[in-house]
């Protein structure tokens, strides 16, 4: 019995026509100069196969590379046999980079704008570059990749329909719940960047702020050789994520799923309620009380009577 290869095979072999010419890709050509302008480039976020066919043809053509890291992206481009001028962008000289590289542009130079991985300007310098480029009128062409974003999303098993990249948290404890409680009641699903230092953390405030039993996967490592996810809810993964110190190593995508639509709703009326309760009842023992009926963060609750 013939397997689904064998009739892929032979469903693709009766689609192709006898009299049929097939035109060969050209190579890409090194001295081949491309038009002069910006060209923004999606490399690999982890495994350095992931880099598309016309990233690597652009690159090889254009007169500049202009790389958050020189060092780190010169080991990709050398791994496609790639070899062009770089040079340094990122976040503390891009002010003074950006009209410099724009000159270059407007004589005729075209340059191509890469991160360390993933596709540029997301959580990476390059805005500013970009934005001068437009201004002085010149092309800006968008080659697209990877991004640790959408290929976060894709696994996650949380709704993709409609979601809000928030890129890394406050590092201070403090201003980290405050960004939180300010999303708690956000319907869209939330994508998070974070480091190894912080993921307990900020699992932990995620559980006390958008309630322990929001659903969460914990992306790890991506496309990279310890690549793990962690799906669940926000307590279960924090637990672990805790338990295992390699789960605490590495770069993090968090997809945080949305709260449910009305439940800003669900508060006011559980805020309502505990504040009725409070003729009787202590204002711990009126927000546990309010809370479970209403289904609410008591903690949340609690604060509110308190404010």
């Amino acid at each position: 019995m013939p397997n689904v290869e064998d009739n892929l095979q032979a469903k693709v072999q009766s689609n192709v026509q006898p009299n049929a010419q097939t035109k060969a890709q050209p190579k890409a050509q090194p001295n081949a100069q491309p038009e002069a302008q910006l060209y923004v480039v999606a490399t690999p976020i982890g495994n350095l196969g992931d880099i598309t066919l016309r990233a690597v043809e652009t690159l090889s053509q254009v007169s500049l590379v202009a790389a958050e890291d020189t060092r780190h992206s010169r080991i990709l481009l050398a791994s496609h046999q790639v070899d062009r001028p770089m040079i340094s962008l990122h976040e503390h000289n891009e002010d003074s980079m950006a009209p410099r590289l724009v000159e270059r542009m407007l004589a005729g130079e075209s340059i191509a704008l890469i991160s360390d991985a993933g596709t540029p300007l997301l959580s990476d310098p390059g805005y500013r570059l970009v934005r001068l480029a437009i201004e002085s009128g010149i092309g800006v062409t968008p080659l697209p990749g990877p991004s640790s974003i959408v290929t976060a999303l894709s696994v996650a098993g949380i709704a993709t329909d409609r979601f809000v990249f928030e890129g890394f948290l406050p590092a201070k404890q403090a201003a980290r719940i405050a960004r939180l409680k300010a999303l708690a009641y956000e319907t869209r699903t939330l994508v998070f960047f974070e480091s190894n230092h912080r993921i307990l953390d900020c699992l932990q405030d995620m559980a006390e702020t958008m309630g322990p039993e929001r659903q969460v996967a914990a992306c790890r490592e991506l496309t990279k050789q310890f690549e793990t996810i962690l799906r669940g809810s926000v307590e279960q993964v924090s637990q672990l994520v805790e338990a295992d110190a390699n789960q605490q190593k590495g770069e993090f995508v968090l997809v945080l799923a949305g709260a449910v639509e009305g439940a800003d709703e669900k508060m006011n009326q559980a805020t309502a309620m505990a504040r009725a309760l409070q003729e009787y009842l202590s204002s711990s023992q009126a927000a546990r009380v309010a809370a479970k009926l209403c289904g609410v963060q008591r903690r949340e609750l609690y604060e509110k009577l308190e404010n």
